[in-house]
């Protein structure tokens, strides 16, 4: 079959088009930065490779992944979740240190039942209490909670049952966690951006009771009884390293530096300008996030941003620096508060 001439030239275009894409997708990769400048205060992250174990249904799976949060990295493995499934640490938590720990807890039907009333809900808890309080039941202290054998498989089919049973109780007892908070703090011993979990952080728990007043055997009011704190929470310290290179490894530093004190960065602010440039973007007038579309020394999205500052911005140094000036100046209240916030969050 002979095809027409047209169509053989249609061909040729649409393949060159897509060689074309393939070879700039790959020169525009290869030019990328970690972080950017946003437009909004969103949550950006530098993205480096750590190793991630998964855990989930016995199984253990280890994956190298520049994933910044457990959602990301468990979104890029494959990993298909119901919205009763259970993932420690959360799905927002930021993964920033190598040989971090997943693990997911698959729900599963269950049956409670207190006295004729039945209830079928999705849990991956195994705690009975925590069990009968998703199904919507009150649980009182004194009461029983028990896994009975189902005599009724149709009723039943493949849930798990737990009966309560009720034995007069007055009071109602409520535990509560109190999250840790996260601390970040630099450590001259790592390698400059090196981090470290130097202290794992733990929840705490607070345990609440209450007297409670029925009236024909229905809940009509609570009183507070008791409120304590009985675990408080562990801080998670992560240490990142600030460890500067040595300047015979580094001798563009000086360039930079010039470049710097040109579009006004002060002597006392000279080390974090380039600690933070550097960290964003190696000094490249031309560094590019494949990602984003971030731009230049400082990063900036759009790059185009950096116009307000003169017409050579995609290729001046000292153009893009004074954007820089100007944008940590007006966001963070200058280059020592933009570092700060860097250290901690890893973007700015």
């Amino acid at each position: 079959m002979r095809l027409p001439k047209s169509y053989i030239k249609t061909s040729l275009i649409i393949s060159g088009v897509i060689l074309s894409a393939l070879i700039f997708g790959t020169i525009f990769k290869n030019v990328t930065s970690d972080t950017f400048a946003d437009n909004e205060a969103g949550q950006q992250a530098i993205a480096e490779n750590h190793h991630v174990i998964i855990y989930d249904q016995g199984k253990k799976l280890i994956i190298k992944t520049d994933a910044i949060t457990v959602g990301e990295a468990l979104d890029r493995a494959g990993y298909e979740l119901a919205s009763t499934d259970i993932v420690e640490p959360a799905r927002t938590t930021m993964i920033n240190y190598d040989n971090f720990h997943i693990n997911i807890y698959r729900s599963r039907p269950v049956l409670v039942t207190d006295g004729k009333l039945k209830i079928r809900v999705e849990t991956a808890s195994y705690d009975p209490k925590v069990i009968a309080e998703a199904a919507g039941f009150s649980v009182y202290d004194g009461d029983d909670i028990d896994m009975v054998a189902s005599t009724d498989f149709i009723e039943t089919g493949a849930a798990t049952t737990y009966k309560i049973t009720r034995n007069g109780g007055q009071t109602v007892t409520i535990e509560t966690s109190i999250p840790y908070e996260e601390e970040t703090k630099q450590d001259a011993s790592l390698a400059d951006g090196e981090t470290k979990v130097t202290q794992e952080g733990e929840e705490g728990r607070r345990v609440a009771k209450y007297l409670v007043q029925f009236v024909n055997g229905e809940e009509v009011s609570r009183e507070l009884v008791s409120d304590e704190v009985v675990k408080e929470p562990v801080k998670k310290i992560t240490s990142v390293g600030s460890k500067k290179a040595a300047a015979s490894i580094r001798p563009e530093w000086e360039t930079c530096a010039g470049w710097a004190r040109q579009a006004g960065v002060s002597e006392g602010d000279l080390e974090t300008a380039l600690t933070l440039i550097y960290h964003e973007s190696g000094c490249r007038t031309n560094a590019t996030n494949a990602s984003s579309g971030a731009y230049g020394i400082p990063q900036a999205l759009p790059g185009n941003k950096m116009a307000a500052m003169g017409d050579d911005w995609e290729t001046n140094p000292i153009t893009q620096i004074r954007w820089m000036i100007n944008y940590v100046t007006k966001r963070y209240g200058g280059w020592s508060q933009a570092m700060t916030w860097w250290w901690e969050h890893h973007w700015y």
